[in-house]
């Protein structure tokens, strides 16, 4: 029996025992699996009249006696009920008869007295003496049937489940797959066993799968739902996307088996939150060109809110262009034979790479023929896309041949123009490039870009619209204005008018030296309320007829009573003015203000003052007369007159201001137009919304 029993257990060995890489049985020891303790097999082998004669510890622990109580003893009179004796023979002898195993469940008695129902396997043993045994095999039935019902539970799950599921060995080759993952890899179930990922799944990136696995054999830290992009047998031509997750298998002892791999397909779920990242984007974006696109009415600051808003979000380079005649103001209509003549008004980013040097710089102007891509979109007013940029497609798009070199070296592989259109007009185009991003334009972007571009077209017509105007009331304004005050032997002169900041319309302000008979020369300074052509043409009116009524030799007071009719009779117009005529005889200045700020006094050897003159009321108001004041002005004395653009700003009070006005004023030696330029510079804001006029006049010496 001890051979027999020997040569058993050899044979299982070698039967059992895993395979090494070149196929051959692993020799030695082998781990111990756990799913025999799971069970706790018990053993039993009794000689042919039903004793006992070996007795294993799990039998022990199921039946409760030990091997000192069980060997030798009948095997049926110890664990077996009276009532069922006569069956347990009958079935004793048929397997020791026929040899032919018996199994089944079969309640046994415990040896504390309690009945249990327990799972038997019997066969007959022959050893090579010819001596004959019975084995029994018995397990606790309600152990064996939850692990049937465990086992075929996960079966049916493992088959049935939409999930593919696969087991690799420490190795990291195939053990099983379940049918799921053999339609999601495209691969029969055969041909996954034994080989490895790379060589299942080639078109997937399986270096990084199997750096997890690995990881995960290693560490024992499951990875749940990663997501994995690529293709495969399945389907080669399209990619999907797939949560997978990674679990190290043990068994019950601990001894590490493998990692299992669940495999879902979510590609569907990812182009929907693809889809809806992209429209959350576009939204974004939309939602930030309406704060920052025509936050002024300056056109080159809107063309370039609207490229700052294209990049990096949209494209790698925007160029912001329009037609020259729209600029001027002119038709923009094109004919299928003309070209287009560009100007450049912004482009993002302002520097660095190759395509934004081939992009026409801001300001300047360009002509596209008429089979260039831009002179396209600009006549026909639609989007012109190109998702794949070749070689032969860079002259359509670059303005000549040396950009279209910096283009392809830049890497320029997509490119898209939209027109620019504002009330029914094509304005001109927004210019898009990829070169860093490697996706193409596609027609999302086609759809963002137009959006893009017809918000932004309107605050650009605006601007421009508005640019025009202010330019002809410049125009205007200057025209007006004396470009260099009259010299008079009296008198030293400086003057200066700077219209207000880019983003404000020019107003009214004015300024004149009029000379007058006996030596004498009339000051003015004064401001039209309002601002644009129609402040500019009042501001023209009343500087008209302040010359007229000079020439009369008016005293300032009455000179300003008939202004003030004058004023009324302008459409309701309202001015402030400051009329002063120098005395050099009588070294002295008699002046009349209507309610504009007091001129100052800088006298060497003296503190610079503000005049203490009655203020007055605008001229327009009607029915207040004026006082004339007459103050000494000696040689080396200085007369200040400016408008309120100079002083006042909205962060400080107007006493302020006048203040630091006087402490400017603290060189009488200093030359006038030295001093012109160092008020302006200390005081002026750039952005000031209103315009300044100055005038400096120093008390000469006869001659």
């Amino acid at each position: 029996m001890p051979c027999g029993r020997a040569k058993a257990v050899r044979g299982m060995s070698a039967a059992g025992a895993p395979a090494t890489e070149s196929g051959e049985p692993a020799r030695g020891p082998v781990p111990p699996g756990g799913l025999l303790d799971v069970l706790g097999v018990a053993s039993v082998v009794l000689d042919t009249d039903g004793r006992i004669v070996l007795w294993s510890p799990q039998a022990e622990e199921l039946f409760g006696y030990t091997a000192e109580e069980a060997l030798g003893q009948y095997a049926a009179r110890l664990m077996v009920h009276e009532e069922h004796s006569r069956l347990v023979g009958r079935l004793f002898a048929d397997v020791m008869r026929t040899g032919q195993s018996w199994a089944g469940g079969f309640p046994v008695r415990h040896k504390d007295g309690s009945t249990r129902l327990v799972e038997f396997r019997n066969m007959r043993l022959l050893d090579d003496r010819g001596d004959v045994y019975a084995l029994g095999l018995a397990a606790d039935q309600s152990t064996v049937r939850r692990l049937e019902q465990d086992v075929a539970l996960s079966e049916r799950m493992v088959k049935q489940s939409p999930i593919g599921y696969g087991v690799l060995d420490t190795e990291l080759r195939f053990v099983s797959v379940n049918p799921a993952l053999e339609r999601i890899n495209g691969v029969p179930a055969a041909e996954h066993v034994g080989r490895t990922l790379r060589e299942v799944v080639p078109l997937l990136n399986a270096g990084d799968l199997e750096a997890a696995a690995r990881r995960v054999l290693r560490t024992g830290v499951p990875l749940i739902d990663d997501t994995l992009v690529g293709r495969t047998p399945a389907d080669p031509d399209e990619d999907h996307t797939w949560s997978h997750s990674l679990y190290r298998l043990e068994d019950t002892l601990g001894h590490v088996l493998g990692v299992a791999v669940s495999l879902v397909d979510i590609t569907e779920q990812h182009r929907a939150s693809v889809e809806a990242e992209t429209a959350r984007r576009r939204l974004a974006v939309i939602a930030d060109a309406s704060a920052r696109i025509g936050t002024t009415l300056e056109l080159e600051r809107t063309a370039c809110e609207l490229a700052e808003v294209a990049v990096p979000e949209l494209a790698d380079v925007a160029a912001v262009d329009l037609l020259d005649a729209v600029v001027e103001g002119r038709p923009s209509a094109l004919g299928p034979s003309e070209s287009a003549v560009i100007r450049a008004l912004a482009v993002r980013p302002a520097e660095g790479s190759d395509a934004v040097r081939a992009a026409d710089p801001p300001g300047q102007i360009a002509r596209y023929g008429p089979d260039r891509l831009v002179t396209e979109c600009v006549r026909t007013g639609e989007a012109v896309l190109v998702p794949r940029v070749k070689d032969e497609d860079l002259p359509l798009i670059a303005r000549s041949a040396e950009a279209a070199v910096l283009l392809g070296r830049a890497g320029l592989h997509s490119y898209l123009a939209v027109p620019l259109i504002a009330r029914g007009e094509v304005l001109g185009a927004l210019d898009l490039k990829r070169t860093r991003n490697p996706a193409p334009f596609d027609e999302d972007d086609v759809l963002l870009a137009r959006e893009l571009a017809a918000r932004a077209a309107v605050q650009i017509d605006n601007a421009r619209w508005y640019q025009n105007a202010r330019n002809t009331a410049l125009t205007l304004q200057r025209s007006l204005l004396p470009s260099h005050p009259p010299v008079t032997t009296a008198l030293e002169v400086a003057s200066r008018y700077q219209p207000a900041g880019a983003t404000s319309e020019v107003g009214g302000d004015w300024f004149d030296v009029i000379p007058l008979e006996g030596g004498k020369t009339a000051l003015v300074v004064g401001d039209v309320m309002g601002s644009g052509v129609g402040a500019a043409a009042t501001m023209g009116r009343l500087r008209t007829a302040t010359t007229t009524l000079a020439a009369l030799d008016l005293d300032p007071a009455r000179l300003l009573e008939h202004l003030d009719k004058t004023t009324s009779a302008l459409d309701h117009s309202i001015a402030t003015c400051v009329y002063a005529v120098h005395d050099p005889h009588l070294r002295q200045c008699r002046i009349a203000n209507a309610g504009h700020l007091p001129p100052a006094r800088v006298r060497p050897g003296s503190p610079p003052e503000l005049l203490d003159l009655p203020t007055g009321v605008p001229l327009g108001v009607g029915g207040v007369g004026f006082s004339t004041v007459t103050v000494g002005f000696e040689p080396g004395d200085e007369l200040v007159f400016y408008t309120d653009g100079l002083v006042e700003t909205r962060s400080h009070s107007l006493d302020e201001r006048l203040a630091l006005l006087l402490s400017l004023l603290d060189d009488p030696a200093r030359p006038l137009e030295e001093t012109c330029d160092h008020l302006l510079r200390t005081l002026r804001n750039p952005d000031n919304h209103d315009d300044v006029a100055l005038l400096i006049a120093r008390a000469q010496e006869l001659g």
